[in-house]
């Protein structure tokens, strides 16, 4: 990992980001949407802390990293992995590899809604290991996202 990116912490959820998605706020508003990446993070983290859950969230612009993250999150005691890979969703074989190598459970989220984008959008690496994707919502989906994993940690789904 670069000597940037922080290793995980014991956590119960995992939040990962693509590249890319560190300029949200800025990037594409009118596709992508107002909130920054730290909004979303920081409404996650408290609302999970609330529930007596911990998130750790990461973002990262390279593929390596997101790998060592995703197999980190395992060790660290992850029961449930929120991931948007970003453009990675629709190229990378290694992120899927290492999912399914460490059979956490995942929401796939996208900020967009993928199909009404560019057509070498609407295929996933991910989709079929995943619990359940969720596109075109926004920041939304997110919370949407967090809703279902607390409901499946406590039971109530």
């Amino acid at each position: 990992m670069s000597n940037d990116m922080k290793a995980l912490d014991f956590c119960d959820v995992v939040l990962l980001n693509g590249p890319n998605l560190n300029l949200l706020g800025t990037r594409e508003p009118d596709l992508y949407g107002a909130d920054t990446l730290e909004d979303i993070e920081t409404k996650l983290t408290v609302k999970a802390q609330e529930l007596g859950l911990k998130l750790e969230a990461r973002q990262t612009n390279f593929e390596g990293e997101l790998v060592s993250l995703i197999q980190q999150s395992k060790s660290m005691g992850a029961k449930f992995l929120i991931i948007n890979a970003a453009a990675y969703t629709h190229t990378s074989i290694a992120i899927r590899d290492a999912i399914s190598a460490v059979d956490v459970a995942f929401i796939e989220v996208h900020l967009s809604n993928i199909y009404k984008r560019e057509r070498f959008r609407h295929h996933s690496y991910l989709s079929d290991r995943a619990e359940a994707v969720i596109c075109g919502f926004g920041a939304m989906g997110y919370d949407v996202a967090l809703d279902y994993v607390i409901g499946k940690l406590k039971g109530s789904l």
